[in-house]
């Protein structure tokens, strides 16, 4: 009997320390577990980019313009001369011959027959093709073209007479603010002269007047 109750208290103390040890196997199981799933979020957090990242996007591919042709009016110039500005030094365009005027003078270019510029106070205000000049619009009208091919291009322009020629010549302005174009249709209903450039000189009907 006494060796029986001494050995009780021991089978006790045994049987605790096992249930704390399972207890604690339990435990670090599912810490381990956790630990576990925890790493795939870890990886997956750094795969995501980052706020920087986010917020710059991918450059655009580049693109390459094509140049326009050089024979190609544009409301901003021809060539080399710009609206608004001055004749760029070592130009084509230079004054030849007599001049009407000391302030508003007629630039012309070897490279452009048949087109000249009105230049005043130092500023290229317009620029002129007329009849046999090779230029055309980025559209591909050139002087020579119907009236009703500029209409089907420039259906806003508005028509105004002709000063000199009798209807159906008449002029084809574009509506608007400066730079601006204007054609010059003949009595046989075909462009005489395209003008770009800034008002007043725009209108003029002979060169500088």
């Amino acid at each position: 009997m006494k060796t029986i109750a001494l050995i009780a208290p021991f089978a006790s103390l045994a049987l605790l320390a096992a249930c704390s040890q399972s207890d604690q196997s339990a435990t670090s199981g599912e810490g381990g577990d956790a630990a576990a799933s925890s790493a795939p979020d870890a990886a997956a957090r750094e795969a995501l980019p980052t706020a920087s990242e986010a917020a710059s996007p991918s450059p655009p591919p580049s693109a390459t313009a094509t140049p326009l042709p050089a024979n190609t009016l544009r409301l901003e110039g021809l060539g080399d001369l710009t609206i608004g500005k001055p004749v760029p030094k070592g130009s084509d365009f230079a004054m030849r011959g007599a001049q009407a005027s000391d302030t508003c003078l007629i630039y012309t270019s070897p490279e452009y027959p048949d087109a000249y510029a009105i230049v005043e106070d130092g500023q290229v205000r317009r620029i002129t093709v007329a009849r046999g000049s090779k230029v055309k619009l980025v559209e591909g009208i050139g002087p020579g073209d119907s009236e009703a091919r500029v209409l089907r291009d420039f259906p806003s322009f508005r028509t105004s007479a002709h000063e000199y020629v009798e209807a159906p010549a008449k002029y084809l302005t574009q509506p608007g603010n400066d730079p601006r174009m204007r054609f010059e249709i003949g009595a046989d209903r075909k462009v005489d002269a395209i003008h770009v450039g800034l008002m007043p000189q725009l209108t003029y009907s002979e060169g500088c007047a």
